[in-house]
C-alpha cells in the first residue's frame, strides 16, 4: 500500500503593520502652534514694552524718591507709608469705594433690565441694541464732555430745562458738593451699562427655553422664573460683569478728570486723580508709584477673591 505525501502548507509572514502616524502628527502640530506664536509675536512685544516693562518700572520707582537730573534716592517703603498717611489720599479712597459701589450695581442692574427689554431675533432688536451700545464705543473724554454740557447749572441747561417743566428748580449737579459725585455716578452707570447687557444677553442664549414652559405650565409666576430659572442660569456672566465692573469702577479717572477734576473742593476727588496731580503737577513721581502699586494690590485682590467665592459657590 503506498502512501501518500502530504503537502507542507509554509505559513508567509504577516505583512508589518503600519507605522503610526504620531511622528507626522507631531510635526504637523508643532507647525502650527509656531505659527500661532509666529502671529502673536508682535502683540506679545508690544504688550511687553508698554505695558509690563512700564509696570515692574513703577514698582521699582516706587522705592525711590525720584529726582529728575540729581538721580534717585533709595527710600524703601517710604512712599507707601505717606500714600496711607495722606488724608486726600483717604479721602480719595472713599470717594472711590462710593463710585464702585454705586456704578458696579447700577450698571449690573440697568444693564441686567436692558437685557430682558432687548432680548430675542427681531430686526428692531438689532437696531436698538447697536443704538444703546453706543456710549461702549464712545471715548470717555468725549461722553464726560457732553454729559457737562448736559450737567450745566443755569436754569436753562438741558437736564435742568426739563426739571423746570416738571416744576423743579435748577439744581448745581457737578458745582454742588453733595451733588457732584452722585452726577459722576450717573455718568458711569450710563456708560457702563449697555456693556454689562451684552454680556448677560450672551448668557441669556443659553437658557433652556423649555425649562420656562414647563414652569408656566406649573403655574409659576414671573418673578419665580427669573429667580429659579434665570439667574441660576446666569451666574458665570454676571461673575464676569461684576469683576469687570468693580475693576473699571476703581480705576475711574477720564470722566471724574473731564467733569470736575476732582472738584468742587476735593468733593469727587477719587485715588486716580489724586495720583495724576502728585506725578505729574507736582512731580512728585515716587508717591504717585506707590498709590498705583497699591491699587494695582488692590485689583488683583478683588479679582481673585471674586472668581474664588464664584468657584466656592458653584462648587456647592
Amino acid at each position: 500500500m503506498t502512501a501518500t505525501p502530504t503537502k507542507t502548507t509554509v505559513s508567509r509572514p504577516a505583512p508589518p503593520a503600519p507605522k503610526p502616524a504620531g511622528g507626522a502628527r507631531k510635526r504637523r502640530g508643532s507647525k502650527q502652534s509656531l505659527a500661532v506664536w509666529l502671529f502673536l509675536l508682535p502683540a506679545a512685544v508690544l504688550g511687553l514694552y508698554f505695558k509690563f516693562i512700564p509696570m515692574f518700572e513703577g514698582v521699582r520707582l516706587s522705592l525711590f524718591k525720584v529726582q529728575p537730573f540729581l538721580g534717585d534716592v533709595f527710600v524703601g517703603f517710604e512712599n507707601y507709608a505717606k500714600v496711607i498717611g495722606d488724608q486726600r489720599f483717604m479721602e480719595a479712597l472713599g470717594h472711590t469705594v462710593f463710585l464702585g459701589v454705586t456704578q458696579t450695581l447700577g450698571a449690573l442692574l440697568v444693564g441686567f433690565v436692558l437685557a430682558l427689554l432687548l432680548e430675542g431675533q427681531a430686526r428692531s432688536l438689532w437696531f436698538l441694541r447697536t443704538a444703546i451700545f453706543l456710549p461702549v464705543v464712545t471715548a470717555l473724554a468725549v461722553v464726560g464732555e457732553i454729559w457737562r454740557i448736559l450737567y450745566f447749572p443755569t436754569a436753562d441747561g438741558p437736564l435742568n430745562s426739563i426739571l423746570g417743566w416738571l416744576g423743579l428748580g435748577p439744581l448745581q449737579f457737578l458745582n454742588g458738593t453733595d451733588t457732584a459725585l452722585w452726577s459722576i455716578a450717573v455718568v458711569g452707570i450710563w456708560s457702563g451699562a449697555p456693556y454689562n447687557m451684552v454680556i448677560i444677553l450672551a448668557g441669556l442664549t443659553g437658557v433652556d427655553r423649555s425649562l420656562y414652559e414647563s414652569a408656566g405650565v406649573d403655574g409659576a409666576t414671573v418673578w419665580q422664573r427669573l429667580r429659579y430659572i434665570t439667574l441660576p442660569a446666569l451666574r458665570p456672566s454676571l461673575v464676569i460683569v461684576l469683576t469687570l465692573a468693580a475693576i473699571r469702577s476703581l480705576r475711574s479717572f477720564t470722566e471724574v478728570y473731564v467733569l470736575t477734576g476732582g472738584g468742587p473742593a476735593g468733593s469727587t476727588e477719587v485715588w486716580m486723580t489724586r495720583m495724576y496731580s502728585l506725578g505729574f503737577q507736582r512731580n512728585d513721581i515716587g508717591v504717585a508709584s506707590a498709590a498705583a502699586v497699591l491699587l494695582l494690590v488692590v485689583t488683583l485682590l478683588l479679582t481673585v477673591g471674586t472668581q474664588y467665592l464664584a468657584k466656592r459657590k458653584a462648587d456647592r
